[in-house]
């Protein structure tokens, strides 16, 4: 039974009761056909996304190479509803979401998206993912400028004709939406908590399936 208003923490208990959280990683995902090039110069950018919970999606982000800083936060919604209490009831228009910095001249925005695609989250999921259930838990880009919404509609119509998943990307490709920083006992979560049972059965796995799978890309935290 879907129950809207999960929070992280209190999603565990479902798993324990015998959900799984989605397979990550199964399925080679290919680079995108259409990506911008590396920029010449250093310098520094932004992207937003949301793919359930926010502790794992940054900590996975945290890991990239080429990322400067990836923040845990809320877009979709209002400043006024920009907080957890209030998200975590499904009705504030908000996801869980993460800004990440990264320079240009070292990562492309379409190697950030097959991250995201590939070991982030499940992108087939609608409002959950994993043991986490509500519309504060979608699957979303939220792009910033035509730029970066052409190269990530590019992308999921190939994922979608490769048919990399098995089932339809319900991803959503949103218009640039102000984001909104996530309390600071959320940030850095995966790192000051990594024994907490939720982290270790959601969200480890996920950084674990980016040292496998992008050697190239996966890089320590300092």
């Amino acid at each position: 039974m879907a129950i809207v208003g999960l929070s992280c923490t209190v999603a565990v208990v479902l798993l324990a009761r015998g959900r799984a959280p989605a397979a990550l990683g199964k399925t080679p995902v290919p680079d995108p056909a259409f990506d911008e090039a590396l920029a010449a110069s250093s310098g520094t950018e932004t992207m937003v996304v949301a793919g359930g919970c926010f502790w794992g999606v940054q900590a996975v982000f945290q890991h990239v190479k080429g990322v400067v800083s990836a923040t845990s936060g809320y877009a979709g919604g209002t400043a006024r509803t920009a907080q957890y209490e209030v998200v975590s009831s499904g009705r504030t228009g908000h996801a869980e979401s993460v800004r990440i910095t990264y320079d240009p001249s070292r990562i492309s925005y379409g190697r950030l998206l097959k991250v995201f695609f590939t070991v982030a989250h499940d992108p087939t999921q609608l409002n959950e993912q994993g043991p986490d259930v509500g519309p504060q838990y979608r699957s979303a880009v939220f792009v910033a400028g035509d730029k970066q919404r052409r190269i990530a509609k590019a992308y999921v119509d190939q994922l979608n004709a490769a048919r990399v998943f098995g089932r339809r990307i319900v991803t959503a490709i949103d218009a640039g939406q102000d984001f909104y920083e996530a309390e600071a006992y959320h940030q850095d979560y995966f790192t000051k908590h990594p024994y907490d049972p939720y982290i270790l059965v959601n969200d480890r796995p996920k950084v674990d399936a980016l040292r496998r799978q992008f050697p190239d890309l996966y890089v320590e935290r300092k």
